[in-house]
């Protein structure tokens, strides 16, 4: 199996690169590699060092590859193009200058999305022309990522934003050719939203070519549903609970990326408290811990 195993900053909640409430940058390659963690996403591009040596010094001393990078930008708003242009140029280049692979969209939280995440009956849907704009902004960005910078471009669901239930997922899948956009699959928001984690994956897994693993509390997220809580307050309430705990299958979505022949990295993200009243650290080693025995 060549299956390998990172971790993100957003485990140590670390959403947005200017967030004064986030860990030292370094702190986080300390204990990724503390828990146990071989490789590290970039995190929100400013957040690490964006001159290549002083980042590249720091991933050889914890002995760290750097896998990929998100874009986590409002793809739905024309009005923040400039915003997402230079969010995915800036980590484009990151990512080519530390041999990473994985570059992953994601559509930020919209305000319109919020009050409905979770809730794919209630969400308000775009109209034709402004899906059709939405579209082409993911399809210009996954272009400039595969043919201008050779990475590995993948679409990731995410609650509260316009990219986010099941359906939407696959008309998008369908209207951008998969030689320049993969998908990565995140366990957890696709719980989050509603739908079964192992059986998109089963229907999909040939255009799957990164996966983030998270889980869901049924708990809380039957609680944060039913009182229609944000996302972040949700992430505050242990939402994304640590692996093996919530309702996602773990494994069984090791037996299917077994079976399906998958080689690459999964990235455990536990998108965690900012406040730190949880420790990212400990978490982080239980699900390392967890990962290793159920066999990976």
């Amino acid at each position: 199996m060549t299956i390998q195993i990172g971790n993100a900053p957003c485990s140590w909640g670390v959403e947005f690169a200017d967030d004064p409430r986030n860990p030292p940058w370094s702190d986080v390659l300390k204990e990724c590699r503390q828990a146990g963690f071989s490789g590290i996403e970039l995190g929100p591009v400013g957040y690490m060092p964006e001159d290549p040596s002083v980042l590249g010094d720091a991933l050889a001393e914890h002995d760290l590859t750097l896998i990929g990078g998100v874009v986590f930008r409002a793809f739905h708003d024309s009005a923040k193009w400039d915003d997402v242009l230079d969010g995915s140029l800036r980590t484009c280049r990151a990512l080519s200058a530390h041999g990473a692979e994985q570059l992953v969209l994601i559509d930020a939280i919209s305000p319109r999305r919020a009050p409905t995440a979770g809730r794919a009956g209630e969400a308000e849907q775009m109209d034709r022309a402004e899906w059709a704009a939405f579209v082409d902004r993911i399809r210009t960005i996954a272009r400039m990522g595969s043919e201008e910078f050779g990475l590995t471009v993948g679409i990731h669901a995410h609650a509260a934003g316009f990219m986010d239930f099941e359906p939407e997922l696959e008309r998008l899948l369908n209207e951008i050719d998969e030689t320049i956009l993969k998908i990565c699959f995140d366990t957890g928001h696709h719980s989050y939203a509603g739908y079964d984690p192992v059986a998109f994956m089963h229907r999909n897994i040939d255009r799957i070519s990164y996966v983030h693993f998270k889980d869901i509390d049924p708990a809380v997220k039957a609680d944060a549903i039913a009182k229609r809580t944000g996302f972040y307050d949700a992430c505050a309430q242990g939402i994304f609970c640590r692996l093996g705990l919530g309702d996602v299958d773990f494994p069984a979505v090791r037996a299917l990326l077994l079976d399906s022949g998958f080689e690459g990295w999964c990235t455990v993200e536990q998108d965690c408290d900012p406040l730190g009243r949880t420790s990212p650290l400990n978490d982080s080693t239980h699900n390392g811990s967890y990962l290793k025995s159920i066999g990976f």
